[in-house]
């Protein structure tokens, strides 16, 4: 069964078909990979993160990770930490992720732009697991990125996920072996997340080599569209992976000018890094 033909348990019903699974197959069309964006909500403002992944999603980016705040980020370089920090000292609360994804598939409906949660599990467990599927349902959300969650501990999330059509994507990495590769890709819906070096999230001057192998590990064990992150930050590491990825993540450049440039930097740069994946992109 492919990623998008999911079948909803006690029902014989067909879950939503995958809106990150379209998006990544209208780049390939498009004969380019996919380009993801990674931003926290809340910050530096709620209304900033609204209006930077608006930026994203208009300058290029095919698929937006809102990120939820928490204060245990340990798999969190020290800018995402820092700004995820900043988030939660001026007020935000986890509920709030659903107002911004929300706003921003709103705002982008027209583009196609898929949108999803990057979350630790303890924020979504602490919710309800439920709960927290349906309201990001309700919010236009396409899933959730849970780089804590294995699939061996999921099976609440199974349910949740097909019960309300959510995409769930999970990590592999090179530490990865082919029974866990094999696990981790039957369970995943929408993209398997490959990390492309051990370690924390941060942009580097070059990506790290391992990252092609885990792409063809995950595609020996059956991946239909992996998507490559953690270190990737100019439009070189962009054409790069594209050569062999179907999609390229993009995280703390993309929160560094957020910081830096406010929203308007963040569409910027989503328009330099468009150039790595084999098309020039502008405003709409």
């Amino acid at each position: 069964m492919s990623a998008s033909e999911q079948t909803v348990p006690g029902t014989g019903e067909r879950a939503a078909v995958s809106r990150v699974a379209a998006a990544i197959d209208r780049a390939k069309a498009e004969g380019r990979a996919a380009l993801v964006g990674y931003l926290p909500a809340g910050f530096p403002s709620v209304q900033e993160s609204i209006d930077a992944a608006i930026e994203l999603a208009r300058n290029g980016a095919d698929i937006i990770e809102i990120g939820i705040p928490y204060s245990d980020p340990v798999m969190d370089g020290s800018v995402i930490q820092a700004a995820t920090t900043e988030a939660l000292a001026h007020g935000f609360r986890v509920a709030s992720v659903f107002d911004v994804v929300k706003a921003v598939t709103d705002a982008t409906a027209e583009l196609g732009t898929a949108v999803l949660v990057m979350t630790y599990w303890n924020p979504v467990m602490r919710m309800g697991v439920d709960e927290f599927a349906r309201r990001l349902a309700e919010a236009g959300g396409a899933g959730l990125i849970t780089p804590d969650l294995i699939p061996d501990e999921a099976a609440e999330w199974f349910d949740a996920s097909d019960k309300y059509g959510l995409d769930r994507v999970f990590l592999v990495a090179p530490s990865t072996t082919p029974e866990r590769m094999a696990m981790t890709v039957a369970a995943t819906r929408g993209f398997t997340y490959a990390v492309s070096l051990m370690g924390v999230t941060g942009a580097r001057e070059a990506v790290d080599e391992s990252a092609q192998r885990v792409v063809a590990g995950a595609r020996d064990a059956g991946a239909e569209r992996v998507c490559v992150g953690l270190g990737v930050s100019n439009a070189g590491h962009v054409r790069e992976i594209a050569a062999y990825a179907d999609g390229v993540i993009v995280g703390t450049a993309i929160v560094v000018a957020l910081r830096d440039g406010g929203p308007a930097a963040v569409g910027r740069l989503a328009a330099e890094l468009s150039t790595g994946l084999g098309r020039t992109t502008g405003s709409a």
